[in-house]
């Protein structure tokens, strides 16, 4: 059983492999205990309702929601919970999305043994954890910004259209995309027509290369 000074861990990844072989580690700690998983975004949100959790670790391509979706939403919902983003995907574009959903640290799965443990530490001291390569994109991106005197460039799509855009690469139709967000099918197809329009694709195939391109689902 957990005591006062053991951080309670909500773990979420779609594969139970993986879910395991993260247990694993953190479990082998005093200081570290899983008290819940879960195997997609909403079950997520649903999960750390229901224990409470200290520290929230999250994969990112995750289905019914991701788990930067999932991240924005537990932000909002309970703000003194600490998150992790656990992704196979070495990406600048998903670390700094990762960073602006409310995470204080991206862990790449191909070094969590290296890196886990020190990240959900740094995470419970309130600082932020960056695996190396991440270094250089901040410190990039801290350039350009300063060279351009702008701030940080805002996401080609909302995050309504990137829910929509997941929906369509996993296959759901029009109207199965309507009904689970409880939109019209024609509001689907409006954003649908938007998301076509300004990523430059053509159809659903391309929209479902995109959406593996960017790590919202999986190949």
């Amino acid at each position: 059983m957990a005591d006062d000074s053991t951080t309670r861990i909500l773990l979420a990844d779609d594969h139970a492999l993986v879910r395991r072989g993260v247990r694993l580690i953190l479990d082998g700690e005093e200081d570290l205990a899983v008290v819940a998983e879960a195997g997609d975004g909403a079950e997520a949100i649903e999960k750390a309702r229901e224990f409470q959790p200290d520290l929230a670790i999250l994969d990112i391509a995750m289905p019914r929601l991701t788990g930067l979706q999932a991240a924005r939403e537990l932000s909002r919902l309970q703000p003194g919970l600490r998150i992790l983003i656990l992704t196979m995907y070495d990406n600048e574009q998903y670390f700094f999305e990762a960073l602006k959903a409310g995470a204080s640290g991206y862990v790449l799965k191909s070094v969590a043994d290296r890196d886990l443990l020190e990240a959900c530490r740094a995470a419970m001291r309130d600082e932020p954890f960056i695996y190396p390569g991440a270094v250089a994109a901040l410190i990039r991106n801290y350039l350009d910004r300063a060279r351009q005197g702008g701030s940080m460039p805002e996401k080609a799509i909302t995050d309504r259209e990137e829910e929509i855009l997941k929906l369509v690469a996993e296959g759901h139709t029009s109207q199965e995309i309507a009904d689970l967000l409880v939109i019209s099918s024609k509001t689907v197809e409006r954003h649908r027509a938007n998301l076509l329009q300004k990523l430059g694709l053509r159809d659903r195939l391309e929209l479902t290369r995109y959406a593996i391109r960017v790590g919202l689902i999986e190949p």
